[in-house]
């Protein structure tokens, strides 16, 4: 698609909404003993972002379109017949498969989806997009021209709003899904070039959220178990268990101790770097963002704090779970927990140090708790610790750390001074912070179990990018190359989306191309002048937030090119 032709169409393709002609393919079976958990697709139902791993593309024949658009604000799975060429019946189609993890099946799905038929309907064809469940077809959630759906279903501005919402029937769900569009009829006919909605479709589908329940029949194994949380009959202080788990189904999750049949522990033991993070879902049941979240197989070593436990004789159970919540029992034994009395309170932390005090921070030129700020400026918070009246508590030893904003970032300390006489204190950040959460805390006494007052800011930084264009001057038939890399990290495994655009000088930004950098943030594509000039073209690449990447939306340098 050309940059000079098709600005127009190229917003709306890239940033309309997901359904088209489609087919999903679901099927029941229950267990007793399996469990369920949620994998998000494109979005989650909250309207956050969400990847797409496990919905694959179909094509099949001309003029046909299926592409992930999920990364723009309003993005989707596209799949569509554009027109521009007759359609063979039954034949030419565009889809999105989505297909569980082996062993694995499909138990619910709630779709978002819009999309619309005009390609217009005659005798013995018709333009149309649908969902249906195979072997049964049974059909949903779609629209046939010829049998009245003129208009399209669904709305294309707002992808979670409740006419796009579809409940797939629970009546033979398998092990996989789809949603396509395509031309039906009889096969002694064609489905000709047609009138087209302002997209360019004859008929299309967008598929803007998916919430698919996946059923994982198997629970963990587990082996090589060891430990004196596993030996020891007399436990005291910090103990721990050691053991291999493998899963071959969701992925080993977290392990769970019990004491006297209540939950005192849950440690995730592998975070699959930010994939095995349990984002919530509204019945309970675990959700995630891939159909695999959690690595297969752990080596795990988990730690038990027996001073949190009372002293005698008590019941420990340690179990694994996958992803879906099916567990395996590593221990089950009875223990005795003596551990010493607790130990007197350390010395007061700070002159004036009070259990009442109060610990207030903010923002160098902000009075919000939350700003905004670009790569590469290094941001100052100051704040006060005071006891009751307002002295302030000087010379008093503060605690600060933060939580980078991505999928499963652990809390880091960072660098933190004492207190001035009068109780005050600054931090400076450096310059390449990401997007954060930072926290800082205060406790009376040094050695003290408990913080006494506690204070909170968030930082949102604009991701940086970096864009280079060669040549700048190029002509019809000719190729520019774009080559550039994000800034800040960590970079997601398997890289980070980000989107070109291109504007006349002045003019309104067109994406033009979708890209994926390495691991090193790092990314590279081309364009081909299709029409002559001359004309001056500004060229930028945007990285858009998603869950992980610990920076907001942020668009790079832009580079002009002159087109003779």
């Amino acid at each position: 698609m050309s940059i000079e032709r098709s600005k127009a169409r190229t917003v709306a393709r890239l940033a309309g909404p997901i359904a088209v002609a489609c087919a999903v393919v679901l099927a029941w079976s229950a267990s007793a003993e399996a469990a369920v958990y949620h994998v998000y697709s494109c979005r989650t139902p909250s309207g956050g972002d969400a990847p797409t791993e496990g919905w694959s593309p179909l094509r099949v024949g001309g003029d046909v379109v299926a592409e992930d658009t999920c990364g723009s604000p309003s993005g989707a799975l596209v799949a569509g017949l554009t027109d521009g060429e007759t359609h063979l019946i039954n034949k030419d189609a565009a889809e999105w498969w989505f297909s569980a993890p082996g062993g694995e099946k499909i138990v619910a799905a709630t779709l978002w989806r819009a999309g619309d038929a005009d390609g217009g309907s005659s005798n013995g064809w018709s333009y149309e997009f649908r969902l249906r469940e195979p072997p049964e077809s049974v059909f949903f959630g779609g629209c046939i021209y010829e049998e009245g759906c003129t208009n399209g279903v669904g709305s294309f501005s707002q992808p979670l709003a409740s006419e796009n919402l579809v409940v797939a029937p629970a009546t033979s769900l398998d092990s996989s899904l789809s949603v396509g569009a395509t031309c039906t009829g009889n096969l002694e006919y064609l489905c000709p070039v047609s009138q087209h909605d302002p997209n360019g479709y004859e008929a299309v589908v967008y598929l803007y959220a998916a919430d698919i329940e996946l059923e994982d029949p198997t629970s963990p194994g587990v082996s090589d178990v060891s430990g004196e949380l596993a030996t020891a009959t007399t436990l005291k202080g910090t103990s721990d268990v050691a053991f291999d788990a493998t899963d071959a189904g969701s992925g080993v999750y977290q392990a769970v101790v019990s004491v006297d049949g209540q939950v005192v522990q849950r440690t995730v033991l592998d975070e699959n770097k930010g994939r095995c993070v349990d984002v919530g879902s509204a019945d309970g049941l675990p959700a995630f963002l891939w159909p695999q979240p959690c690595a297969g197989s752990v080596s795990a070593d988990v730690a038990l704090d027996s001073t949190k436990v009372a002293n005698g004789a008590h019941h420990l159970v340690v179990t694994v779970t996958d992803a879906a919540g099916n567990g395996t029992v590593v221990l089950d034994r009875q223990v005795t927990v003596d551990n010493p009395a607790a130990s007197t309170p350390g010395p007061p932390n700070g002159t004036n140090a009070s259990a009442r005090a109060s610990l207030k921070v903010a923002w160098v030129g902000s009075k919000k708790a939350r700003i905004s700020s670009r790569f590469g400026r290094g941001e100052t918070i100051v704040g006060r610790l005071t006891a009751p009246g307002g002295v302030g508590i000087g010379g008093a030893e503060l605690e600060c750390a933060y939580t980078a904003a991505y999928a499963g970032a652990r809390s880091a300390a960072m660098a933190c001074p004492k207190t001035s006489s009068q109780g005050r204190f600054t931090v400076k950040l450096p310059a390449g912070a990401s997007s954060r959460t930072l926290w800082f805390s205060y406790r009376e006494h040094l050695g003290d179990a408990q913080p006494v007052a506690r204070a909170s800011l968030s930082l949102g930084v604009r991701a940086g990018v970096r864009l280079a264009v060669r040549p700048h001057t190029a002509s019809v038939g000719r190729r520019i190359f774009f080559a550039g890399r994000l800034l800040g990290g960590p970079v997601p495994h398997g890289g980070k989306q980000l989107v070109l655009e291109a504007r006349s000088p002045g003019g309104r930004w067109i994406e033009f191309d979708v890209v994926r950098s390495d691991g090193r943030g790092r990314f590279g594509s081309s364009y081909r002048f299709r029409f002559p000039g001359p004309a001056a073209y500004q060229f930028r690449a945007v990285s858009e937030s998603e869950a992980d990447y610990p920076y907001a939306t942020g668009g790079s340098n832009v580079v002009g090119v002159y087109e003779r």
